[in-house]
């Protein structure tokens, strides 16, 4: 990814300062770790939009119920990218026609997802558990790829890795064992994008313009821990779903139809891995829920790219 990102540092993003502190918990930002105890599995059947919980690792997640949106870009939201000034990165622009055709999805089953980007606190949770020895949290793509690094090495150092930002230089790999540790999984495209941009599709988490106060992006430094922006929550609450760091998705990088789809899972196979929601350093054309980044196969990583998950 750095092939393409490193030109395009911006100034139209503000940078927010964080004290990094350690607090007991190892799911949320230090200082506002939640106390909601555990909802028990019934819950999901009248769980509401926006609903906060703890999982079994104790991390705080959020309800995204059953729902209908429109995925992608329309041709007036292309248009209108095209017309901003300054002019949308090479790269992006290229990119425009994978967004497209703007198409129905529906998803027949709500579900939990973080409400913060996996943290290095947390990720180091599952490498004290054994994460990268326990063969059953990995898949055996993930357990051939594993098989020829220095696990001792792993995960890779990264931008100082302070406990309350959010891990990167993963590979999807290790966002995937990491989810199977926690009992869950990646989300798929579809409900990574349903989280960030809701049932009226809005462009950014928090709406239609774009506003740098709401997100780690363009003219910042460096990460900043898990929910700094507060104002940049999406409809559900779900936080740094535009900035901070891009998430890995499960899916596989595919075209879109023009029929309305139902729970769909992407691709059965590629080279590539979608990764969703800009990252820091990034411009707003990348922080929009319909982008979709398109070159880093399931075998890379850097400091850009992060993840969050789904669990039951």
């Amino acid at each position: 990814m750095l092939r393409t990102i490193l030109p395009w540092l911006g100034s139209d993003c503000l940078l927010l300062l964080a004290i990094v502190t350690f607090s007991v918990g190892c799911g949320g930002p230090s200082g506002t770790q939640e106390t909601t105890p555990l909802a028990p599995a019934s819950t999901a059947a009248t769980a509401t939009a926006g609903q906060l919980r703890q999982d079994e690792k104790g991390i705080e997640q959020v309800w995204v119920p059953a729902g209908s949106f429109k995925m992608g870009s329309s041709d007036e939201m292309i248009q209108a990218l095209q017309a901003l000034q300054p002019p949308a990165p090479g790269f992006v622009l290229g990119e425009l026609p994978s967004e497209q055709p703007q198409h129905e999805v529906r998803l027949t089953h709500g579900y939990w997802i973080d409400k913060y980007e996996v943290t290095n606190r947390s990720f180091q949770a599952f490498v004290d558990a054994g994460g990268y020895t326990t063969r059953s949290y990995w898949s055996e793509a993930g357990w051939e790829w594993l098989s020829h690094q220095h696990v001792s090495q792993l995960p890779r150092f990264c931008l100082g890795n302070l406990p309350d930002n959010p891990v990167a230089c993963v590979t999807w790999y290790e966002a995937e064992a990491y989810a199977h540790w926690r009992g869950g999984r990646l989300p798929t495209e579809a409900e990574w994008e349903y989280a960030a941009r809701g049932p009226n599709s809005s462009s950014y988490p928090w709406g239609n313009e774009f506003d740098s106060g709401r997100c780690n992006l363009a003219g910042s430094t460096g990460l900043q821990p898990v929910g700094s922006y507060p104002n940049g929550a999406s409809w559900v609450g779900a936080l740094d779903m535009a900035g901070n760091v891009m998430e890995w998705v499960q899916d596989w990088l595919g075209s879109y139809t023009a029929d309305p789809v139902v729970d769909p899972a992407g691709p059965s196979n590629g080279k590539v891995k979608v990764e969703k929601g800009g990252w820091w350093s990034g411009t707003l054309y990348v922080a929009r829920g319909a982008y979709r980044h398109f070159e880093d196969p399931p075998d890379y990583s850097d400091f850009h790219i992060g993840f969050r998950i789904v669990t039951p």
